[in-house]
């Protein structure tokens, strides 16, 4: 799945402790979160539902779907609970002179 090819998504600064941001990397919807001062990119559809994660709420690691609450580990895409049992995909996530570049 990746390919090694580093896109810039954002800056940094425009991803504090405890925000979402989505961004489109190659016609793929990608939501980089930053939680617990690490930045994860997932996208940003749920695998159950398929709405829109990034109005959801976003908490020890993980991100939930506004939908039906089903919640994704941020850092492996893992459903944790029902509805939801696929896991959604997963990007790395390098951080250069303040950009965030995301594999996708």
């Amino acid at each position: 799945m990746a390919s090694g090819e580093f896109t810039k998504a954002a800056q940094l600064s425009d991803v504090p402790h405890g925000a979402k941001l989505v961004v489109e990397i190659n016609g793929k919807p990608i939501l980089l979160c930053n939680w617990n001062g690490k930045v994860f990119a997932v996208s940003n559809i749920c695998s159950h539902a398929e709405e829109k994660l990034d109005c959801g709420r976003m908490s020890n690691g993980w991100i939930a779907c506004p939908i039906h609450g089903a919640r994704f580990d941020l850092a492996t895409g893992k459903a944790k609970n029902p509805p939801a049992k696929q896991p959604i995909p997963i990007y790395a996530v390098q951080l250069v002179d303040g950009w965030i570049e995301v594999d996708a």
